[in-house]
């Protein structure tokens, strides 16, 4: 049987026609969609990286400010203070005026066996330290006593029970080698997570012998913790033939290194006041907090910091730097962060 091909109506016709059209012009916008796409891409990958930071925590600095002759200077405005990161000049967001943030003190006693003849004069002062630092102030302050020879051990963890602390300087001892630098780096590794201000005290005779970290990874440690490191070079009672000024150079490098000071008293009455300029100067304190912007970054992950004041008769104790961002926008070991406040150090994020 013959059967005639099916006649084609016109209006089949048209809804054909409209079909294709539409699909064309649906498929002609996916096109380019996708071509916007691959060109925003394109510019993207041909963008060169940045090497500039506006996203970054908060980095806190602990300042102390003297006249040239050595006093004090509590009285300063925050428009009388400069910040700068990498060379550039930071905006000030924080400022607490002879800050009362609580304060972690460790103690490290030097107990090799060359301190032997000085110890007793060392627990003596050391004792009269806890006193007016914990019977004043914060109270949220704290303090904790470490010793050092040949190992450091933890006397006693924070606290600010003064009997409990007396009763452990009592027992101090003398003997073997002198592990400086692993002290400062276990006392900022246990400062680290605690919050507001954080202190290291090295009390020794001189020089290191036994540690198993460097001077530099010492100082490292205490900048990472945001650790202020005074150290107390206790003069031998006899004489100074034998000291280590090698020990007392490093000591004088991390010290400076954290915004902090080296003493060199004898025992007795210069001991005493030593500690005591310890206590003025945690007490007289200035706190700034800044986000940087606008940082140059390269490949060292460690930002060097100045803090100037407008008074050219004033010098300024502070950290010269902390360890943050590198070009690229990430550290370059797991161990890098930025120094934040209140909260403890986190790892900086990607940039943006």
């Amino acid at each position: 049987m013959n059967i005639s091909p099916r006649r084609v109506r016109p209006v089949e016709i048209w809804h054909a026609r409209r079909w294709h059209a539409e699909r064309w012009h649906v498929e002609l916008w996916h096109a380019k969609r996708w071509l916007a796409a691959a060109l925003c891409a394109g510019a993207l990958v041909a963008q060169q990286p940045t090497v500039f930071r506006t996203d970054v925590n908060l980095v806190r600095v602990v300042t102390t400010v003297k006249t040239q002759a050595g006093q004090i200077v509590g009285t300063l405005a925050k428009d009388e203070f400069e910040v700068y990161d990498n060379g550039v000049k930071q905006q000030v967001e924080i400022f607490e005026h002879q800050t009362e943030q609580a304060l972690s003190v460790v103690l490290m006693v030097d107990t090799s066996g060359s301190t032997a003849k000085e110890l007793k004069y060392e627990a003596d002062s050391a004792s009269r330290f806890f006193h007016a630092l914990l019977g004043e102030g914060n109270l949220q302050d704290a303090a904790a006593l470490y010793t050092f020879n040949w190992e450091v051990r933890e006397q006693q963890p924070f606290t600010r029970d003064v009997k409990a602390l007396d009763a452990r300087l009592k027992l101090l001892h003398g003997e073997a080698g002198t592990a400086m630098y692993d002290a400062v780096y276990l006392g900022a590794q246990r400062l680290e997570p605690r919050q507001g201000r954080k202190v290291i005290v090295v009390v020794t005779d001189g020089g290191d012998t036994v540690s198993k970290v460097n001077v530099h990874k010492a100082l490292e440690a205490a900048q990472l913790a945001d650790a202020i490191i005074y150290a107390i070079v206790v003069m031998p009672i006899t004489n100074d033939a034998g000291r280590n000024i090698g020990g007392e150079h490093a000591l004088e490098f991390m010290a400076s290194g954290t915004g902090g000071r080296c003493f060199l008293p004898t025992v007795g009455d210069e001991l005493d006041k030593a500690f005591n300029a310890i206590i003025t100067e945690l007490r007289t304190q200035y706190l700034l907090g800044y986000y940087p912007r606008n940082v140059p970054l390269n490949q060292d992950r460690f930002h060097k910091l100045e803090v100037r004041v407008t008074r050219p008769d004033l010098r300024v104790s502070a950290r010269n730097g902390y360890y943050g961002e590198v070009e690229g926008g990430r550290g370059s070991s797991p161990e890098d962060r930025v120094t934040v406040s209140p909260d403890r150090q986190q790892k900086p994020t990607k940039k943006r």
